[in-house]
């Protein structure tokens, strides 16, 4: 079972991305969209905690930046009928101490945003991981060690808002990445008044 890869950024895509290790052979992991718009340059070194999917068809890996992110996605596909995919496409939207904020709220509504998770379904999380709040409550508690560039929350929201301005993830996500990186402060609407003077003056 693979548990941490270390190796050079050979690819990357929307989802996923390719680490060539160091003897020779080239991992493809699935990635949430935090850690995917934070991935730098081709070449560069990087380093993942893993978890294996093995099936009949299939060998998917799935990486996390630090092992508290880890340790929550396995908390969530513990959750009934809830699988990697989806348990991803969640911590995609919300970080550690987001969760466990739904979680206390029964925030039924904001979990719904997530691609493929209705109301029904987002009760029933909710409901499963109240049996589960301690292993988000040391997730959050450690998440400061997580080496993700900026505030993850701020960054998703930012990015939501220039996606519903009608821009491309593609388009945008480097903005905002040197954005936050240059001021981690940021909040989301300052985040996307900066990035859409950035896109002005590109084009």
């Amino acid at each position: 079972m693979i548990a941490y890869i270390h190796g050079k950024l050979l690819e990357a895509t929307d989802k996923s991305c390719i680490i060539l290790t160091p003897g020779g052979v080239g991992y493809e992991l699935f990635l949430t969209l935090s850690a995917i718009s934070t991935l730098p340059e081709s070449g560069s070194d990087v380093t993942f905690y893993v978890h294996s999917v093995i099936r009949e068809d299939a060998f998917d890996l799935y990486g996390f930046p630090c092992f508290d992110d880890r340790e929550v996605f396995r908390t969530l596909i513990s959750v009934d009928r809830l699988g990697p995919k989806k348990a991803l496409a969640i911590l995609s939207q919300f970080g550690p101490k987001d969760l466990q904020d739904l979680v206390f709220r029964e925030d039924v509504k904001t979990l719904s945003i997530v691609p493929g998770i209705g109301p029904k379904s987002a009760r029933q999380i909710l409901w499963s991981l109240k049996d589960k709040m301690e292993t988000l409550k040391s997730a959050t508690v450690r998440s400061g060690a997580c080496p993700v560039e900026g505030d993850r929350s701020e960054f998703l929201d930012a990015l939501s808002g220039l996606r519903n301005l009608g821009y491309g993830d593609d388009e945008v996500r480097d903005f905002l990445k040197d954005i936050f990186d240059e001021e981690p402060d940021l909040d989301a609407g300052g985040a996307i008044r900066v990035a859409l003077k950035k896109i002005s003056q590109n084009k």
